[in-house]
């Protein structure tokens, strides 16, 4: 009978496998061209194993992180790679999310395996990839409108950099210097995780390294499996809604049913509307992701994040809904939009079994502002992209953060100091929403109010949500304010609605208010 593992041991390769992650990721960030990568961060680092599964992640983010796996996978089917590749790609249909989120990949080799002992990837958001719009978040109605598709294609072949693939994809992107250079240090971060992992096979041996990686897979999905079975057993439903899609105002529904079974669970999406003529709609990979991230949160222990935390679940999204769309329909809000609006619905049905322990909803949308033109200092175009934070959901010990990216996003938001040296913008006002929590016992998370002077012509453009539909309170909470846009012109405010991409004048000031978290718990009485 084979002997336990050592746990000590375990703890050590855990360690050890989420610093290589991780260091991709300061690797990715100090040489990252774009303010999107060096100040917002907007990037995620993951290793897998010769099978295309996820060993560990770095703490970045969420959507990215749980959709990789099914890029990998998909990346390396049918394909034969040889040391020294890298595989790109932004395909949502082929294990993307949308496609700014462009994916690299390399196998990893020792001299003596004849197969790939490891896969090292990240994901970065390219604030241009072409398409209708500047910054390729427009509010589209198809995919070939959102900029430009990259199958799994290789970049790099044993070593040596493919310039027709870079030429080409350069070619079909408004800032090509600023995606270049963002390119380079994806490689760059690839190549640091590269010689991390070798190192570890040098110092611990190929056998011991592949055996701790499955026990700690292993591991991961035991304390899965034990966080789903403090759940009661049942069925417990939710829907929400998307106010709309861009294109009508259509409101979007949302439906779960999470049955628990002792140590599994099902959730199943049937009953959501089907995919829709706006880009809100979501691949598989993004419902997968939210579905990931929701189980993982319920986790108390400290534990891997790998391949077996999934083991336990299984995800039903029935084909041709808005949360697993078929080709050729628009996505690019999916992941940023859709994606909050799933984890809303998985934690507003959790919350059923688990109200001790279940927050009310957050702002529930990311409040992706895309701003794009032509820099008339600088003599060149740029694409600015912000995810602008907003309140957290109240929890059922204590109220909700105020003005903090939640959930399916884990960037930093662009230093006033950094946006005005990039772009031809100038900040007037960037503070907290006081008020836009929800009440209750515990007061919902305020949002944020950000102005922003254009100096320039330009376009500009918004994909947001939870307008009409407020983030919910629970436990008798009151749901939070929900968000605004306003484009404030010689002639007055004018307000914008949710979804929208505009031509806007210099001198005029675009001002987004972000939706505040949901209350928990009734609020005391007023006192005579």
């Amino acid at each position: 009978m084979e002997r336990p593992y050592d746990p000590i041991k375990l703890e050590v390769f855990k360690n050890l496998f989420a610093s290589v992650a991780e260091e991709m990721g300061v690797a990715l960030c100090r040489t990252g061209h774009s303010p999107n990568i060096k100040e917002r961060r907007d990037y995620s680092c993951a290793i897998f194993d010769g099978g295309g599964e996820m060993i560990a992640q770095a703490a970045h983010i969420p959507v990215h992180l749980g959709s990789m796996p099914l890029a990998v996978k998909g990346a390396m089917q049918g394909r034969r790679v040889s040391p020294g590749d890298t595989v790109v790609l932004n395909d949502p249909y082929r294990g993307g999310t949308h496609l700014p989120d462009i994916t690299l990949i390399s196998p990893i080799f020792r001299e003596e395996s004849p197969s790939p002992l490891f896969f090292v990837a990240n994901r970065a958001h390219h604030a241009d990839v072409g398409g209708m719009a500047a910054g390729s978040m427009a509010v589209a109605t198809e995919i070939f409108q959102e900029g430009i598709r990259i199958p799994p294609v290789t970049l790099v072949q044993e070593g040596r950099l493919n310039q027709d693939v870079l030429d080409l994809l350069l070619a079909n992107v408004r800032t090509p210097d600023e995606r270049e250079g963002d390119l380079e240090a994806q490689l760059a971060a690839n190549e640091t995780g590269r010689r991390r992992l070798l190192e570890i096979v040098a110092r611990y041996g190929t056998e011991e390294t592949l055996r701790a990686i499955e026990e700690l897979k292993t591991y991961a999905e035991r304390m899965t499996r034990e966080a789903i079975r403090r759940i009661p057993d049942g069925c417990y439903t939710f829907e929400d809604y998307l106010d709309d899609d861009g294109m009508t105002d259509e409101p979007i529904q949302i439906v779960v049913a999470v049955t628990i079974r002792g140590d599994q669970a099902v959730i199943d999406f049937t009953g959501t509307s089907p995919q829709v003529a706006g880009s809100v709609n979501a691949v598989y990979a993004v419902t997968l992701s939210a579905v990931f991230y929701v189980f993982r949160c319920l986790v108390d222990f400290d534990i891997p994040s790998n391949a077996g935390c999934m083991i336990p679940l299984t995800v039903i999204a029935p084909e041709g809904t808005a949360v697993n769309a078929r080709a050729p329909a628009a996505v690019a809000g999916g992941n940023v939009e859709m994606s909050q609006r799933i984890v809303d619905v998985l934690l507003g049905a959790l919350a059923k079994a688990l109200p001790d322990r279940i927050p009310a909803a957050s702002a529930g949308t990311m409040s992706n502002l895309i701003i794009g033109g032509s820099d008339p200092e600088r003599g060149r175009n740029y694409t600015y992209y912000e995810t602008i934070a907003g309140g957290m959901g109240a929890r059922p010990t204590r109220d909700g953060m105020d003005a903090v990216q939640t959930h399916m996003t884990n960037t930093r938001n662009t230093p006033i100091e950094a946006l005005e040296h990039a772009y031809p913008l100038r900040v007037l006002r960037y503070e907290i929403r006081r008020g836009s929590g929800g009440k209750g016992r515990y007061r919902g998370g305020d949002g944020i109010r950000r102005d922003i002077a254009l100096l320039a012509d330009c376009t500009v453009g918004l994909l947001s949500d939870r307008r009409r539909f407020r983030p919910y309170g629970l436990q008798g909470g009151e749901s939070g304010q929900g968000g605004e846009s306003i484009l404030v012109t010689p002639r007055g405010e004018r307000p914008l609605g949710s979804k929208f991409h505009i031509q806007a004048r210099a001198g005029e000031i675009i001002s987004i208010r972000t939706p505040g978290g949901g209350g928990h718990g009734k609020a005391a009485e007023p006192t005579s």
